[in-house]
């Protein structure tokens, strides 16, 4: 976008009315040159604009537009240059001048740092832009109204995207309050208006940001889960609303009848934005898979919505500003991983969750999710060594057989050069998102979005908190964070049992047991692994009262009942409980106690173990006699 020289700070410049008709008719020129999209005859006109009157920051700016547009709007970097050097000319006059009575965020033409703004979004750098963007929309009042709904409508969508969702709505709610004479005041009847939908939004014109700005109210008001009607029109953009609205009644079905209507948008002449749309579709019905558990067929159309997102990716540095910004390969994958995990394939769910994690490294979701994958390989190698026959061979020496044993596995060792899943990787992922999970437990807003705003969010949309940590998901509520929170300090008991740091693995354990609404199996892991951490500390007497098996009647059955853990029923619980009571009493020297609980231990789960104990009991006791 271009700008137009106002007659601001000209008078002196120009001496006669000749020179002055001249410069405007060089103006107006270079700007029909511009619509019409003749870019070289446009930076012609610039040149001699520039002989005519020199040079200022807005027709360098303006020449940078045209010089972006005739590189196929791909050249970005060199537009964003320029924007920020003029800036920064702009910053230190401001801060020079001893008469200056404007911030120096508000000197700079608003124009350039719309155009900074909208670089920064299509580069997928949402902060900055919204950084970027924020001293306009603090001085709304005093823009044109064209330039208002420029940057109303983006302010709008960062928020959007940024899962600031009540924010937005506040933003919104700001932008119809009466003070806010123009054409964004909307009722509810102007939202849901047919003649909204039919606009063009491709085109950057004044009408096409207005129905811009009308789609964005709406979609603030479904993310919010405010009942609206979405027409059906046919445009893709509607269509992938009213499913997403489905999704979020809970109506899978409906959800994807809905976005198999996109497929009729797929096949248009723009290849970008076909496999874009086809990303969409396939990223999508993989969610709503997801959701209902049909795992295998979420990874499907994953895998599909990943290689449709590689044809945009692939020639990045060929591709439009616009383009970049439909890539989505950071939200594909991260859905793609937790499908891996739900199929318990971790190596596959580890290399998905990286690619997100450089981008999304303050997510505590993600390293919770990363370091399952990790203890989940961990986990299936120590499966593959219990298959393995327990007597590994027998020798005859002096007419006896003599039978060895498989040898017992000591505490995890990894060399530092290692990669892959680890537990020592799972470790480090753990004590991060531990770390940020507390800090955002400290910081978080305790008003849910069914309560009145307060008069401090009333006053000002800024005020308004989203707890938007985990993005690029959802908000997260104080239950899902609470539920979080639990388990990552399960989890860090357990590889920290697994390294042999006892201490760090008992401290999890205790801090597990003091949360509120701790579930069932929760509390069963807690005092399993608190107890284990002070049987290799070699403190017996307090590990006992951990694994009296008296709590474990009063455990929660349905808190067992997923296909995802091995401990599947209430019965399972108990002979893991008694069991692990059987090693006490025989590490005390109790052995009559301990076959007592063995006999008891019944479920297969234990089979193996309660195997290996008799063995070890029977040795102990002189019992077992070898055969000649």
């Amino acid at each position: 976008m271009q700008e137009i020289f106002p007659n601001e700070d000209q008078d002196n410049k120009y001496e006669t009315n000749t020179v002055v008709e001249q410069e405007y008719k060089l103006i107006e020129k270079a700007y029909e040159e511009f619509s019409s999209r003749q870019y070289d005859r446009c930076l012609d006109t610039l040149n001699e604009l520039e002989q005519c009157s020199g040079s200022n920051n807005k027709l360098e700016h303006n020449r940078a537009v045209a010089k972006f547009y005739q590189s196929g709007c791909k050249d970005h970097a060199t537009l964003l240059k320029t924007l920020c050097e003029n800036f920064d000319k702009t910053s230190l006059a401001g801060t020079s001048s001893p008469t200056h009575t404007k911030a120096v965020g508000t000197l700079y033409s608003p124009i350039a740092r719309f155009n900074m703004t909208v670089i920064y979004y299509h580069r997928h750098m949402y902060q900055t832009a919204i950084e970027t963007l924020l001293p306009l929309v603090n001085q709304l009042k005093e823009l044109e109204e064209h330039i208002s709904v420029l940057v109303s409508t983006f302010m709008l969508r960062l928020l959007l995207v940024t899962n600031q969702l009540r924010r937005a709505a506040a933003f919104l709610e700001m932008l119809q309050l009466p003070e806010h004479k123009s054409c964004l005041s909307l009722n509810r009847d102007a939202l849901i208006d047919e003649d909204c939908y039919s606009c063009d939004m491709t085109t950057a014109n004044h009408e096409n940001y207005y129905c811009a700005y009308k789609f964005l109210a709406i979609q603030t008001c479904v993310l919010n889960r405010k009942p609206i009607l979405v027409a059906e029109d046919g445009l893709p953009h509607f269509a992938a609303l009213k499913a997403h609205q489905y999704y979020i009644m809970k109506d899978f079905q409906m959800a994807a009848k809905q976005l198999k209507k996109l497929c009729d948008h797929s096949e248009i002449s723009d290849e970008p934005t076909a496999k874009m749309i086809n990303a969409c579709i396939a990223n999508n019905m993989g969610v709503i898979h997801l959701r209902v558990r049909h795992y295998a067929i979420a990874a499907k159309f994953f895998q599909e919505a990943i290689s449709f997102d590689k044809h945009v990716a692939a020639n990045l540095r060929d591709i439009s500003l616009y383009q970049m910004s439909t890539t989505r390969a950071c939200e594909i994958l991260y859905n793609m991983g937790i499908a891996m995990l739900h199929l318990r394939r971790p190596k596959e769910a580890y290399k998905c969750f990286s690619v997100p994690l450089k981008t999304h490294h303050s997510n505590p979701r993600l390293w919770f999710r990363i370091s399952e994958a990790c203890i989940m390989e961990h986990e299936m190698k120590m499966l593959e060594e219990d298959k393995k026959p327990m007597i590994t061979s027998m020798v005859h020496t002096a007419g006896r057989k003599i039978y060895f044993l498989k040898p017992t596995k000591g505490n995890v060792v990894y060399s530092f050069d290692e990669s892959g899943p680890n537990l020592h990787f799972a470790a480090l992922a753990l004590r991060n998102a531990l770390t940020l999970t507390t800090y955002y437990k400290n910081a978080y807003d305790v008003t849910e979005d069914d309560e009145t705003p307060t008069g401090r969010e009333k006053a000002d949309w800024r005020n308004v908190k989203d707890n938007n940590f985990c993005s690029p998901s959802g908000p997260v509520s104080k239950k899902s964070l609470d539920n979080m929170l639990c388990a990552i300090y399960a989890a860090y008991s357990y590889v920290s049992l697994r390294l042999g740091d006892y201490v760090c693995a008992y401290e999890m354990a205790q801090e597990l047991l003091k949360a509120e609404k701790l579930s069932d199996a929760h509390r069963l892991l807690a005092q399993m692994y608190a107890g284990e951490a002070l049987l290799m500390m070699d403190k017996i007497d307090e590990a006992r009262p951990l694994f009296e098996p008296t709590f474990v009647s009063s455990l929660n059955a349905f808190d067992f009942e997923t296909k995802d853990w091995r401990v599947k029923s209430l019965d399972a619980a108990q002979n893991v409980v008694r069991y692990n009571l059987a090693v006490v009493t025989a590490m005390q020297g109790d052995i009559d106690l301990c076959k007592t609980y063995l006999s008891s231990c019944t479920h297969p789960i234990v089979a193996g173990k309660v195997l290996s104990l008799k063995t070890y009991i029977d040795l102990r006791m002189s019992k077992s006699q070898p055969q000649s």
